[in-house]
C-alpha cells in the first residue's frame, strides 16, 4: 500500500449474538444495528482470560444484543468496561452492564453538547427567515449524554486488571473525547471510531475537529502498534502503512479543496459537488460536515480566509 493509497476491507461478515474468538486475549462479539454509518454493527470487544475480562465499547442499548453479550461472557468477572467515545453505538449498554456485573466504565468524559445542549445544527443560521428549511438526515448514530464515566482516563493512565493491561491512548479529533486502549500483552490497540479498516472517518464539528483528528492519527503513526481492532469492520493488521495513507487522505482532500476553491467551488455545498458527485444521499450530511471540519482546520492554518456568506478564498498569508 503506498502512502496515498487506501484499501478498504469490508469482508467481515455479518454473525450476531455469538463472541468470536480474534487471538489469545481478545473475543468480539458483533451487535446487530447495521447502518450506513456502523458498517455490519458494533464490534464489542471481550479482552482477558477464561476467569476475568475487560469490555470494550458495550454497544447500543438493544436488550437482545445486552443478552447476547451477559451470555458471552458468562461466568468470567467483569472487571472493567471502558468507552472510547460516546456515540449511541458504542456506549449506552454500559448503564445494563454495569447493573449486572458491579464493574465500573472508564471513558475520558460524557459527550461535549453544543451551547444549546442539543445536537449541532445542520443548516445556516438565519435559513428559516427564507422559508421553510429541509433538515439534512442525522449523521452517525448521535450523541449519548446520559453516559457519564465512572472513572475519568487521561492519556497514558494504565488500567488493569487479571488478564489485561491497558495503556490509555488519548486521540480527539473524531470526538472530543476520544479515547483508544493499547492491550500491553499483545501489543495491540483498540481504535473505536478514530481508525476504521472498512471505511474513513466522519470528522463532524462541533464536537469533531479536523485538525485534532490529524495530530492524533500523526501520534498513532508513531506508537508501532502491530494490530488495530476498530469498533467496526476487521481488523488492521498493517497499522502503520494504513494510517499513513489514512493521513494523506485527508491532507489530499484539503489539496482538492483548495483547487475547487480556485475555481469557484467556495462554499462546503458547491465543494461537496465537487469533491463527492455520485455519493449516496444517506452519506451527504456526513461528507458536508467533513468538508466543514476541513474548512474550519484550513482557515484556523491561515490557509483560507472566510468570508461573509459561507465563501471561501485562499489566503494571501499562506
Amino acid at each position: 500500500m503506498s502512502k496515498s493509497q487506501l484499501h478498504f476491507d469490508q469482508s467481515l461478515p455479518a454473525l450476531y449474538g455469538e463472541a468470536e474468538r480474534l487471538s489469545p486475549h481478545i473475543e468480539r462479539l458483533l451487535a446487530h444495528n447495521p447502518s450506513p454509518f456502523t458498517f455490519r454493527g458494533t464490534g464489542v470487544y471481550l479482552v482477558g482470560d477464561e476467569r476475568n475480562v475487560a469490555v470494550i465499547d458495550p454497544g447500543p442499548n438493544d436488550p437482545e444484543h445486552i443478552n447476547s453479550l451477559i451470555a458471552a461472557i458468562g461466568s468470567r468477572k467483569v472487571g472493567h468496561i471502558l468507552v472510547t467515545l460516546t456515540h449511541r453505538d458504542h456506549s449506552p449498554a454500559a448503564a445494563s452492564l454495569k447493573k449486572a456485573t458491579g464493574a465500573k466504565t472508564y471513558g475520558y468524559g460524557p459527550h461535549l453538547s453544543s451551547p444549546s445542549g442539543s445536537s449541532a445544527r445542520l443548516v445556516p443560521k438565519g435559513a428559516e427567515k427564507n422559508g421553510p428549511v429541509q433538515i439534512e438526515p442525522p449523521v452517525e448514530e448521535g450523541g449519548d449524554r446520559a453516559f457519564v464515566p465512572d472513572v475519568a482516563v487521561r492519556d497514558g493512565d494504565v488500567v488493569e486488571g487479571d488478564g489485561y493491561r491497558f495503556h490509555c491512548v488519548f486521540t480527539p479529533g473524531h470526538t472530543s473525547n476520544h479515547m483508544c486502549y493499547a492491550l500491553e500483552q499483545e501489543q495491540v490497540l483498540f481504535t473505536g471510531d478514530h481508525v476504521m479498516g472498512w471505511s474513513t472517518t466522519v470528522i463532524a464539528p462541533p464536537d469533531g475537529d479536523m485538525g485534532d483528528y490529524m495530530k492524533s492519527l500523526e501520534k498513532l503513526i508513531r506508537r508501532k502498534d502491530l494490530i488495530l481492532y476498530p469498533t467496526h469492520g476487521s481488523p488492521i493488521t498493517k497499522p502503520g502503512p494504513f494510517l499513513r495513507a489514512y493521513l494523506s487522505h485527508r491532507k489530499m482532500r484539503e489539496k482538492q479543496i483548495a483547487r475547487a476553491i480556485t475555481r469557484g467551488r467556495n462554499t462546503a455545498p458547491l465543494l461537496v459537488e465537487a469533491l463527492y458527485g455520485g455519493l449516496s444521499p444517506l452519506l451527504l450530511g456526513a461528507a458536508r460536515l467533513t468538508v466543514e471540519a476541513h474548512l474550519q482546520h484550513m482557515t484556523a492554518d491561515k490557509r483560507l480566509k472566510a468570508l461573509p456568506g459561507g465563501r471561501y478564498e485562499l489566503s494571501v498569508a499562506r
